[in-house]
């Protein structure tokens, strides 16, 4: 091979194992300009990536990719795993409809071995893959490569507690760069600190066996005897072995995750001990771009932005998420018993202005959000009303707590629902298109869900100071540029009489598609009334004698089908059809992805003439 690289003319993954270590840092620089240029354009998990380009680079030269399974833990990390296997040509698509995942998927190439949209879950499926992998007699490696932040979240235990003990062929590659979403907090943050340190019992263990190795006589036995007397040779040098080595697995690290010749040493290691090894790798995350170094939580997740400064293309002074934040602020201020949870995420739910202001009743409890719901419950059973801001793809980890811990104990808890509904570019794993579902099938449960920011703060305070029920409020990413904005907000439900013979019920941010679709029916003679909801469940009866006086009723709803609200209505209402959601919603623009749900003015008015058309047949 040529010392001209074009990273767009390799044959990958293949081809990388031809390369000099020379060629591999031009390569990487490529890379990373690639990953700057699309994300700068597309959006997307940029520090991460950029932290794990000399690793996955290692990873693709030691092992034999599909045959060898890599499972990463979470996609963030995994943009440029997609550039090296054979996607770079695709790679300007990223995000966009019709194009590259943001996450892993098995279903876009062979050499994605396990989805990736959520944390700490690569583990136990590697394992899975693994033992699998074993029983067909079939000696290939799987890989797991785990952000230090998933290490947070205890189906990460879960998995390493299995795993240590198995005697498969996996491999954990703990990447560590001390930054997750948010500032990693707890005591394996903590730990892993501790650990990148700990060069000097590697180093040390090494020379002892070289010299006893060319040691005549005793040297042999000697060496024998102290790796028999594994724990008192680590005590010796260390005071105790790692908790990895208790768990069962082979410790090998820290290993400078920017190495690439250090990289390879480390995995060939692993490689050829055939049993489980957990390697901690040491990267700097945003590596390679100074906004993204210096400012690595901003460009976890970032929109479109200005290579040259790092400066974001849109800035919205307001969001949902933000205004949720500084109105649960003014409510602290006079009630001393509310406290704010996070799992993870205080930039992304606007908890920040929370943190800054009531440091001691601000709790983030890590990627954890089973642990977060049941602290709640804790907190609650004590008097104080916790309030639990979380996305609605994560809060679905959290099913059985919410039935378990809060609503049996009719503990009162608030939930702060963001990103409910459609979200846009992050796909199938991000959608918050559950959350009404599986929420509204647990007792003593409230579910709102505002139209605007006025309506936003109404119901946070109805539900922290007046409910006494698990009480969430559901709000969409973004602005309420998307929303309805109205007059008279309201915490129950909004009539518009306009003397049609249809009722369109609906509720939340479609509300205002809603609203526009009844102005181009208007334009063709068709008049509509409407009933906007807010507080959608448990199920009113005024809002049920609403519906049941029209002879066709039609409710829109950005949510899945089964267990959405429009179907606990039709259980007391016989003239309702119902227009939800009953498939996973593929990544794109969130706009375009409304308009194919139907949910855009032009298809709800359109809906609307066709099922009054068939109605009239």
């Amino acid at each position: 091979m040529g010392n001209k690289l074009d990273l767009f003319k390799l044959n990958l993954p293949g081809d990388l194992k031809k390369l000099s270590y020379q060629q591999c840092d031009e390569l990487a620089k490529q890379v990373r300009r690639l990953l700057i240029t699309t994300v700068s354009k597309n959006g997307g998990h940029l520090a991460s990536s950029l932290g794990t380009v000399e690793l996955t680079m290692a990873v693709h030269r030691v092992f034999d990719s599909p045959r060898d399974k890599i499972v990463w833990d979470v996609g963030h990390q995994a943009y440029t795993h997609k550039i090296l296997t054979g996607r770079a040509n695709r790679f300007s698509t990223l995000r966009k409809e019709d194009g590259l995942s943001g996450f892993c998927r098995p279903d876009e190439s062979i050499h994605d071995a396990f989805i990736s949209g959520h944390s700490s879950n690569a583990v136990s499926a590697a394992l899975g893959i693994a033992t699998a992998m074993k029983l067909n007699g079939d000696d290939h490696h799987t890989i797991a490569i785990v952000g230090d932040g998933a290490s947070s979240g205890g189906l990460f235990y879960e998995g390493i507690n299995n795993a240590g003990k198995s005697n498969t062929n996996i491999i954990v590659i703990l990447n560590y760069n001390e930054m997750s979403i948010s500032k990693n907090v707890g005591g394996m943050a903590k730990y892993l600190s501790t650990l990148r340190t700990r060069q000097g019992y590697h180093k040390t263990k090494n020379a002892v066996e070289n010299v006893l190795d060319k040691t005549p006589v005793i040297g042999s036995p000697v060496k024998k005897i102290i790796k028999g007397s594994k724990d008192a040779f680590k005590n010796a040098l260390l005071h105790s072995s790692t908790l990895f080595e208790d768990l069962g697995f082979e410790y090998i690290g820290p290993i400078d995750g920017h190495n690439i010749a250090e990289l390879e040493d480390g995995l060939r290691a692993a490689k050829e001990l055939n049993r489980p090894v957990l390697i901690q790798v040491n990267t700097v995350k945003g590596k390679g771009y100074a906004p993204a170094e210096q400012n690595p939580g901003e460009f976890h997740g970032i929109g479109s932005f200005e290579i040259a400064t790092g400066n974001p293309d849109v800035v919205e002074s307001d969001s949902y998420s933000s205004v949720m934040g500084k109105e649960l602020c003014d409510i602290a201020r006079t009630n001393k018993r509310v406290c704010a949870v996070t799992a993870a995420m205080k930039y992304g739910t606007g908890l920040q202005f929370f943190a800054k202001q009531f440091p001691d009743r601000f709790f983030d409890v890590g990627i954890a959000e089973e642990h977060a719901v049941t602290f709640c419950g804790g907190l609650a059973q004590m008097k104080y009303i916790p309030v639990f801001a979380v996305y609605s793809t994560f809060l679905q980890r959290s099913y059985d707590e919410l039935i378990h811990d809060l609503a049996i104990c009719h503990a009162h808890a608030v939930i702060c629902v963001d990103r409910a509904g459609v979200v846009g570019n992050d796909g199938e794993t991000h959608q918050g298109i559950f959350d009404v579902s599986f929420i509204s099938s647990i007792p003593n449960t409230k579910i709102y869900s505002p139209s605007d920011y006025n309506e936003l703060r109404l119901c946070l305070r109805k539900a922290i100071n007046e409910d006494d029920c698990i009480a969430a409020v559901r709000y969409p990413r973004g602005n309420e540029k998307m929303g309805f904005k109205n007059d008279k907000p309201t915490t129950s439900y909004s009539f518009y009489n306009n003397g049609g013979k249809v009722l369109i019920v609906t509720y939340g941010r479609i509300s205002s598609r809603v609203m526009s679709a009844v102005e181009i029916l208007k334009s063709k003679d068709i008049s509509c009334d409407v009933l906007r909801l807010v507080e959608i469940f448990p199920i009113n009866e005024s809002v049920a004698d609403i519906i049941s006086a029209y002879d066709a009723a039609m409710f829109f709803e950005e949510s899945y089908d089964c267990g959405s609200v429009s179907e606990k209505y039709s259980t007391v209402c016989d003239n309702l059809a119902a227009f939800t959601i009953d498939y996973f919603v593929k990544h794109g623009d969130c706009d375009v992805l409304l308009d194919e749900l139907g949910f855009s003015a032009e298809k709800i008015a359109s809906q609307v003439e066709d099922f009054l058309s068939d109605d009239q047949t």
